[in-house]
């Protein structure tokens, strides 16, 4: 981590927009400063084109002021409810031919009711602004104004904590997290997305305040979770939310694995650091652009879940999670609609890979046949190749001859799935004769009578007992009706 200098720090900021916003705010006889998120990129090194802007008086006269400067380049939204603007300023001022979107605010200071995260907002100096900020790393602020160009204003010493990589608040954290309890996602992000430790006592807040994230509505504690869910390392958040006893209220059916029975000196694994396991194998899969997946993601938190149901103590067996996957596969819509994730084609994805997950485990446990092989893709369609990832991921066995057993069987599977797929899988495992033309053929209407025929035919197929074209598809289809009296 590197300490700048006021001159450094000028540098930095060199760029024009920045000087444009300098002399607006000169000229209009206020103190203007870039603070929050953006400062804090600076001295990670990281790149950011939002900035947020605090001036010591109005924020939008500002904005309005640099709209006029600018002209055309520059596009001004205002939300005069809110006290804010939005500049957004084309490519001749922004690095690299990208925009940049600056937010511009008044500084304020701001209370809050026990009951709402609505705070009440005031008219408010740089200190006082700084006062509400969320975390030190977040509370710093660089000065615009041309006498003070660069200049670092770090009060709460935000610098030294970005060095030490520690997450802590600029004033009481039990206070901090009362006011917002969604601060206490933002603390547990933050820490995962930057692998930074959370203070001692601001962690205490955390536990003794998480019963406030109640009150945070499911579409903020969603922005949140994904966020934490995208993060290189997520299983740091979901550790976090777990030991802060946020995630007992949020996602309760997650927290519940935390847990392990003993019975007759038999002990099952707990199947919430497995978990945690299986996501972070997901992340890192091996040359997989599927481990950027927001929801295969979701698929491997939720794999898993429906094993606190289905758990059972078997004598002379021990413990079983018999149809776990099938279990949670219903689970899934339930926590979707309760974390107010999508409950479109992304829910019914995670539901599928979730009821899925077995399969392959199942099929590497005996011989792999293309009969098996042929059903598991009948069932998975395209989402084969996220699903045998999420499965691979699975193997957490510290067996290492159990581990390799699996993994060269998987491997099988591999090589079964892309022999099939060279052979336009789909064209071969969708019988050449279909429901209309079996309702065709026996005078029938939709009915059970027609689907119990459809799958015989699939059934057929995906067995391989005969060659998906039409002569001995009709020999057995007829064959098949004339049992059921349709002839």
């Amino acid at each position: 981590m590197k300490l700048y200098s006021d001159a450094a720090l000028a540098k930095i900021l060199d760029q024009d927009i920045f000087h444009q916003i300098s002399r607006v705010a000169d000229e209009m006889g206020v103190e203007c400063y870039v603070v929050g998120g953006y400062v804090r990129d600076i001295f990670l090194e990281r790149p950011s084109d939002d900035i947020d802007v605090v001036v010591v008086g109005s924020g939008i006269a500002v904005a309005e002021a640099l709209k006029r400067r600018l002209g055309r380049r520059a596009h001004l939204s205002v939300f005069r409810n809110f006290g804010t603007a939005q500049v957004k300023v084309a490519s001749r001022f922004a690095p690299h031919g990208s925009q940049i979107e600056v937010e511009f605010v008044g500084a304020r200071r701001e209370s809050y009711s026990h009951d709402s995260r609505k705070p009440i907002v005031e008219d408010g100096t740089l200190e006082d602004d700084q006062n509400r900020r969320d975390f030190t790393i977040n509370a710093m602020a660089i000065c615009l104004n041309r006498e003070r160009f660069g200049q670092l204003v770090d009060p709460f010493n935000g610098i030294a904590d970005l060095e030490d990589g520690i997450i802590a608040t600029p004033l009481d954290p039990e206070v901090t997290f009362s006011d917002d309890p969604l601060r206490m996602m933002r603390c547990i992000r933050f820490a995962t997305q930057l692998n930074f430790q959370i203070e001692d006592e601001t962690f205490e807040a955390l536990v003794r305040m998480a019963d406030r994230i109640r009150i945070v509505s499911g579409e903020r504690i969603e922005v949140e979770l994904n966020k934490i869910m995208m993060a290189p390392h997520p299983s740091i958040g979901f550790e976090l939310l777990q030991r802060s006893g946020l995630l007992n209220i949020i996602l309760p059916e997650l927290a519940a694995l935390d847990i392990v029975e003993k019975r007759d000196n038999r002990a099952h694994k707990n199947n919430f650091y497995h978990t945690l396991e299986v996501l972070e194998n997901v992340c890192s899969a091996e040359n997989s652009p599927l481990s950027s997946q927001l929801y295969l993601r979701w698929a491997a938190l939720l794999h898993d879940v429906g094993k606190t149901k289905s758990k059972r103590w078997e004598p002379g067996v021990g413990w079983t999670f018999h149809n776990h996957n099938l279990i949670g596969a219903k689970m899934v819509p339930q926590i979707f609609r309760r974390l107010k994730l999508p409950m479109g084609a992304e829910m019914k994805y995670v539901q599928k890979l979730v009821e899925l997950h077995m399969r392959p485990q199942v099929i590497a446990d005996n011989e792999v046949t293309d009969s098996a092989v042929r059903r598991l893709i009948n069932d998975a369609g395209d989402d084969i190749d996220d699903l045998m990832t999420l499965c691979e991921a699975d193997i957490t066995s510290k067996n290492e001859a159990k581990k390799r057993f699996y993994l060269e069987n998987f491997r099988i599977v591999r090589e079964k799935l892309t022999d099939l797929k060279e052979k336009d899988y789909k064209r071969l495992l969708q019988p050449v004769i279909d429901g209309n033309e079996i309702m065709e053929l026996f005078h029938l209407k939709p009915s059970r009578e027609v689907g119990i025929l459809k799958q015989y035919l699939k059934d057929a197929v995906l067995d391989n007992r005969v060659e998906n074209e039409r002569e001995p598809l009709m020999q057995l289809l007829m064959a098949k009706a004339s049992d059921m009296g349709l002839t």
